[in-house]
């Protein structure tokens, strides 16, 4: 007889098995095997909030076959990821499996390495109940929202609309910063900058005007700028202080689940769910050529900055035998978590980090690869040495004017010889200058700006309000953009996230009859109540019960004040003409997504599809070439002629004509490789890389 092991997803299972080997059994339960039921609440408010929990059906056969192995296995072993939702998991399995929860069966792997496997497996624990209650609640407090929120949307707005506790508010997260962007009055300002060359160099550098006197100014208006440039007409610009120094710049901490996502966004261009795919890839295990299947990141769901002493270690031999004692700091490098964090588990960091990247290149896939380079580069450098700056600051005088010019140079360049938090500007040195030095003038001007209004979030960027609100936690980030973009209520504009007019007029709604659903500072002291069932320090059923109380009356309330009232949706207008009445074609959202309908509607019934041209050409029928989705969702491109052409590539469309065929067809771009697809022409030739 084995031993059962039972983890989630069927790639962690053939790496844990790789490690445990003989005498054990791995098998997969496919994430919850058990969930509230989808016909009904399922919740008993008035009886301490009692869930009614049902079997997945499209979880039938894994359950059989659970069953089957646990009856003929010496011991079982609940090896969940290692978080709440890993630990609910193995809580229902348990229940299903006839397991008593207080029995040593619960083991969690930080890591799926063998040491992680193998130190997990020394380490069978009860199911931890804090943690199962803590998922709980928030399953159950997510279900009443979404229950009981979303018929009432469905009778004041429209029919199929969702509610959600931590989606309402994401939601007025955006519509708030696109109102603040509308509301917006830019403010004109001007700016004077001087060029110099300090003699005997020849070599030119520029000095911006900072005030009168010692005293800083503000340029508003045109009339301003002039005013000093014709005070310093004639003048002598006379350096009247020069300040050098050394600055140290410290490395960025180990990723957590939030920088990751950030970093990923604004490095790689990955969308969030993009990212935490190919980071579970990472953690579960890829089959790494002449290892096996081998996890190659610790559990990516964190925001810890912990580091274990032993990944110190790997990291510091690296570095050490690569780039020399001088590059490893005299101390380590030891960062501080914030106070609100769960610390469960370390900061996300290869599991081995001798494994470089270009080490495991071959056996990744191209984003596979990406990614886990910007996991080790990160978690390298953040071991390493600071970064050494040779600064200088010169203050300059013209009569009362003041200028002001700054440089520096890499005295060392430590950690950035590995990685950037962000694209830094070339190092800019100035010539040797000294106090008392009189300058000669090339050039000066004045420059007109205008205040700009806030940027709209990206992804990455919402991220980071999100956490800084305390808006949802890591594993929710993710799910919780996804699903506002999925809903309509959101939609992305090249990367920026935009509401919709559903957006606009549900939050509006939301905010009129529930404030506190849309209230970030109310939705965060929830978060952290859950936070507090998860130690044990508050009573799961205490808090639903609170929460409840309060929501069950904004709830009658609003039934009574919205009785016989209906919001609309405004309809976004386009410069498309109806052909069949000639009236304006307008946007709206349906069932499926946002599509064009005549605004004379009922008199006129016509819709069609929004096509977004992509600049391709079908190289089989010369027509158009449009973006479409896979029923999974996944982006490729089809003939507009479609089904009269069957014309389809995942090769995305250019605009670039084929210089063989010349006769307008386009090319298509993949993997580095720009390329005709007309059958017969064959032609392709490299993308070059933008510097």
């Amino acid at each position: 007889m084995s031993d059962l092991v039972i983890v989630e997803s069927p790639s962690k299972a053939k790496t844990v098995q790789k490690y445990l080997g003989p005498g054990f059994e791995v098998m997969a339960s496919m994430g919850h095997v058990r969930d509230l039921p989808k016909s009904k609440l399922g919740i008993d408010v008035d009886n301490g909030f009692e869930p009614v929990y049902v079997e997945s059906k499209d979880k039938e056969e894994v359950i059989k076959q659970l069953k089957k192995a646990a009856k003929k296995s010496k011991h079982v072993y609940l090896a969940g990821d290692p978080d709440r939702e890993g630990e609910a998991i193995s809580w229902h399995l348990a229940q299903l499996l006839d397991i008593p929860v207080n029995e040593p069966v619960r083991v969690t792997f930080n890591e799926i390495t063998q040491n992680g496997v193998k130190t997990g497996m020394s380490r069978p624990r009860a199911i931890d109940m804090d943690l199962v209650n803590s998922q709980q609640a928030r399953r159950i407090l997510d279900r009443i929202v979404g229950y009981k929120l979303s018929p009432f949307l469905w009778k004041k707005v429209r029919t199929g609309l969702s509610a959600g506790r931590v989606q309402s508010v994401a939601v007025k997260m955006i519509v708030d910063r696109e109102r603040e962007i509308q509301a917006f009055v830019p403010e004109e300002y001007w700016s004077i900058e001087a060029k110099f060359t300090a003699p005997p160099s020849r070599k030119m550098f520029e000095a911006s005007f900072t005030g009168i006197g010692g005293k800083k100014k503000k340029l508003k208006n045109k009339a301003d700028a002039d005013a000093v440039l014709e005070s310093v007409k004639g003048k002598d610009f006379i350096v009247s202080k020069v300040k050098k120094s050394v600055r140290k710049k410290s490395p960025a901490p180990p990723f957590t689940t939030s920088t990751l996502q950030q970093d990923a966004s604004r490095k790689l261009s990955f969308q969030t769910s993009r990212t935490m795919r190919i980071a579970q890839q990472l953690y579960e295990g890829v089959d790494i050529q002449g290892m096996g299947a081998t996890g190659l990141i610790t559990y990516m769901r964190t925001d810890s900055l912990r580091i274990s002493d032993d990944a110190r270690a790997q990291a510091k031999k690296y570095i050490t035998d690569t780039y020399g004692n001088k590059y490893y700091p005299a101390s380590p490098n030891i960062y501080k978590t914030k106070s609100n964090a769960q610390d469960a588990h370390e900061a996300i960091r290869p599991s081995t980090p001798s494994l470089t990247p270009e080490s495991v290149k071959g056996s990744l896939t191209a984003e596979q690869y990406k990614l886990y380079k910007l996991i080790w580069e990160r978690f390298m450098a953040s071991q390493m040495a600071y970064q050494e700056l040779d600064t200088v600051a010169v203050d300059i005088k013209a009569g009362d004017a003041d200028f002001h010019a700054s440089g520096y140079s890499v005295r060392f360049d430590g950690f950035s010889v590995l990685y950037q938090e962000s694209k830094d500007d070339d190092a800019r040195e100035l010539p040797p200058i000294n106090e008392g030095d009189k300058l000669n003038l090339k050039a000066i001007g004045g420059n007109q700006h205008f205040t700009q209004p806030p940027a709209r979030y990206t992804e990455g960027s919402f991220i980071k309000a999100l956490e800084e609100n305390g808006i949802g936690r890591p594993s929710t980030y993710a799910p919780t953009i996804s699903t506002i973009i999925n809903r309509f209520y959101v939609e992305r504009e090249g990367k920026s996230l935009k509401p919709t007019g559903l957006g606009e007029v549900t939050t509006d709604l939301l905010a009129d009859c529930f404030e506190d659903i849309v209230d970030t500072k109310f939705t965060a002291s929830m978060e952290s109540d859950l936070d507090k069932i998860e130690t044990g320090e508050e009573d799961w059923v205490k808090a639903l019960d609170d929460f409840y109380k309060d929501f069950s009356q904004d709830l009658a309330a609003a039934e009574q004040k919205m009785d016989g009232k209906r919001v609309k949706v405004p309809e976004e207008q386009t410069d498309e003409v109806c052909e069949l009445c000639g009236k304006p074609m307008v946007i709206k959202i349906g069932r499926f997504g946002r599509f064009l309908a005549c605004s004379g509607f009922p008199d006129c019934r016509n819709t069609k599809r929004i096509v977004k041209p992509t600049g391709g050409i079908c190289p089989k029928c010369g027509k158009n070439v449009l973006a479409k989705k896979s029923k999974k969702g996944r982006k490729y491109f089809g003939c507009e002629d479609n089904p009269n052409c069957d014309f389809m590539t995942w090769d995305t469309p250019t605009s670039d004509k084929c210089p063989k065929c010349n006769d307008g067809t386009t090319l298509f771009k993949a993997k580095g490789m720009l390329r005709c697809l007309k059958e017969g022409c064959g032609y392709e030739i490299a993308v070059k890389k933008d510097k």
